[in-house]
């Protein structure tokens, strides 16, 4: 199992690094079969109005399914114990699922499908791009359906994921809704009502 550890306004300090390495690998011990490389990163925000400003994530790749998961307190220290605890939860979880091979009954994209379309997603604001992109990722894009992206959304412990729709072989978006349930964000094509061909004539 590959083990990396990098850090942003911190310095990796020899102590830093071998509690890494002991806590991560316990977290992992039991699921190393599984397990291809783990990524952990530590950070400390300079914000003064933030009290748990230091932060652990882990990033674990295993067998082509991305597991996150991060977590912030007062200390790094903390915050490594906390994260290598929700990342063993995690694993676990994977673990679980990958067993039993669980089928839903109800297809996730008829699920979704029931939540009404909206025009545009941002209405009337205009949309502007980060000043400075602060980090690059690059992960791998195997095609999946919905119910897999959807399983993917829940190790990744963030509230939305981007996959590769198998049946489309477009960039869908599935994401938490505040009110419940999931949605899918679908690229909207050219054809269907010119909305597209409208934008890059005013563009032109």
């Amino acid at each position: 199992m590959k083990l990396v550890i990098q850090g942003k306004n911190i310095e990796i300090t020899d102590a830093i690094r071998e509690y890494v390495n002991e806590k991560i690998t316990k977290a992992v011990n039991h699921f190393q079969n599984l397990t291809t490389e783990v990524d952990v990163h530590l950070s400390v925000a300079r914000n003064p109005r933030i009290s748990t400003n230091q932060s652990a994530e882990v990033t674990i790749y295993a067998n082509g399914t991305v597991i996150r998961a991060q977590e912030s307190s007062e200390s790094m220290y903390a915050s490594i114990d906390l994260v290598a605890n929700k990342i063993a939860r995690q694993l676990r979880k994977y673990k679980e699922k990958r067993n039993r091979k669980l089928h839903v009954s109800t297809k996730t994209g008829e699920t979704l499908a029931q939540a009404p379309i909206s025009d545009t997603l941002i209405g009337d604001r205009t949309p502007e791009l980060p000043e400075e992109v602060v980090r690059t990722k690059y992960f791998a894009m195997p095609p999946m359906t919905v119910q897999e992206a959807l399983e993917q959304l829940q190790l990744v412990d963030h509230d939305f994921y981007v996959f590769c729709n198998v049946d489309t072989g477009e960039i869908n978006v599935i994401y938490e809704r505040n009110h419940g349930g999931y949605g899918v964000i679908q690229p909207r094509k050219a054809q269907e009502n010119g909305y597209i061909s409208d934008e890059l004539s005013k563009a032109s």
